[in-house]
């Protein structure tokens, strides 16, 4: 595992090629760190690609011409050692093919390559997908950022929220305890409203998870301090905020182009909510942004 490094006069950003990674993001003027450092007692993982699928299947399985696979929660390619195939001095790309591991558990050829573009204090991070294979190709891909929260020694988790774009009447869909599965069941969380206030609570049953947001700009921030985390993430369909347990000092912000499955046997993957499709030689692109202050 190699880490590159892009850097201006505001910010320097890293990322580790194993999974292409995203592990540090920090300010300059004071040495700032804002991404969370994956600290084992609470959760090893800086900023994972979720990827081929997001969430988890029943029992770990999917069903594909007539055959079953596993693929364990969220998918193999954090996991996996991607190539650095473009490095300039404000542009970073990682590619990761389809191998004889990926294939006996995802019988798809692909392209994924992930980059990230450092302008001012903004990271803009983009998923291209290509189907190199004949027939079709299905996928899902999201991402797992986390950020450190409380930003200072001086606050505390419950100080922060989340601030919307603009008003939003949301229920969470309700994860089934343990199994990381939807249940089926909704739960009431925003009614015309643009502030979540973060209490560790809320994740007792698992992650919020939200469907059709409007908003396409989500902002992290404490009235205590002028910190902030930014994310914007035009065109993904579900978004995940969670933090691992009552005490954890950070916060994920997940947009995503998938989503967990539902409890209940193992489906095809065509039937899995969620997935995408290409076909020969298409291709698959979106970005999202983290800016911070």
């Amino acid at each position: 595992m190699a880490i590159a490094y892009l850097e201006n006069d505001l910010v320097r950003i890293g990322v580790k090629s194993h999974g292409a990674e995203l592990c540090s993001f920090i300010k300059k003027s004071d040495q700032r760190e804002y991404i969370w450092q994956a600290h084992p007692e609470f959760w090893n993982r800086h900023a994972p690609v979720l990827f081929p699928i997001v969430g988890r299947l029943p029992k770990d399985q999917y069903l594909h011409q007539g055959q079953t696979y596993s693929l364990p929660q969220h998918g193999f390619a954090r996991d996996l050692e991607f190539a650095l195939i473009s490095q300039e001095a404000a542009h970073l790309v990682y590619e990761l093919k389809a191998n004889d591991a990926t294939r006996s558990v995802y019988p798809f050829e692909f392209s994924l390559q992930i980059s990230y573009t450092l302008e001012n204090q903004t990271l803009q991070v983009g998923y291209r997908v290509q189907h190199l294979g004949e027939g079709e190709m299905l996928f899902s891909i999201g991402a797992h950022p986390a950020f450190h929260c409380p930003m200072t020694p001086n606050t505390a988790f419950e100080d922060y929220y989340l601030e919307f774009s603009q008003p939003e009447t949301l229920a969470r869909y309700l994860l089934q305890d343990g199994t990381g599965l939807q249940n089926g069941q909704t739960e009431p969380v925003l009614d015309n409203m643009a502030v979540l206030p973060l209490r560790y609570q809320q994740y007792e049953k698992d992650a919020l998870v939200f469907k059709n947001v409007r908003s396409e700009k989500l902002t992290l921030k404490c009235d205590q301090h002028p910190y902030f985390v930014q994310m914007q993430y035009e065109g993904f369909p579900y978004l995940g905020i969670w933090t691992k347990s009552a005490g954890a000092p950070f916060l994920c912000i997940e947009p995503w182009h998938g989503i967990a499955g539902t409890a209940g046997p193992p489906v095809e993957l065509s039937e899995k909510e969620g997935m995408l499709s290409l076909g020969t030689q298409q291709v698959f692109e979106a970005s999202y942004t983290i800016a911070i202050g």
